[in-house]
């Protein structure tokens, strides 16, 4: 019995995680021609999709830190970094490609 309790546990906590952190959607970033990956040019927009529900709707943090000047803490290289590499409780890959790249650079002018 307490197998099955754990078990369930880890898969809920594991779908509120991939939900929280945009997960889930194999539609995201393509387009309607065939499935090709679209390019996000809009670090908000990405944002407010894939990251917002940790850091907060107006970057002031949440589960995860603020971000409201991030920018002012590091570059946009470095910002770029932790999306991809994750940093903390942070899971890596939250964002990718060009979508990682949009958003690093919006957050970077964040100070």
């Amino acid at each position: 019995m307490e197998f099955k309790k754990s078990l369930m546990a880890l898969l809920i906590g594991s779908s509120v995680a991939l939900a929280a952190c945009g997960g889930g959607d194999d539609n995201a970033g393509k387009d309607n021609d065939g499935g090709k990956e679209t390019a996000s040019a809009d670090g908000e927009q990405v944002y407010k999709q894939s990251c917002m529900s940790c850091h907060g709707e107006k970057l002031e943090g949440q589960v995860g830190p603020a971000l409201d000047k991030i920018g002012s803490k590091y570059s946009k290289d470095e910002i770029l970094n932790i999306v991809e590499n994750g940093k903390g409780q942070m899971p890596p890959n939250v964002v990718k490609g060009d979508d990682a790249e949009a958003v690093a650079e919006w957050l970077a002018t964040k100070k």
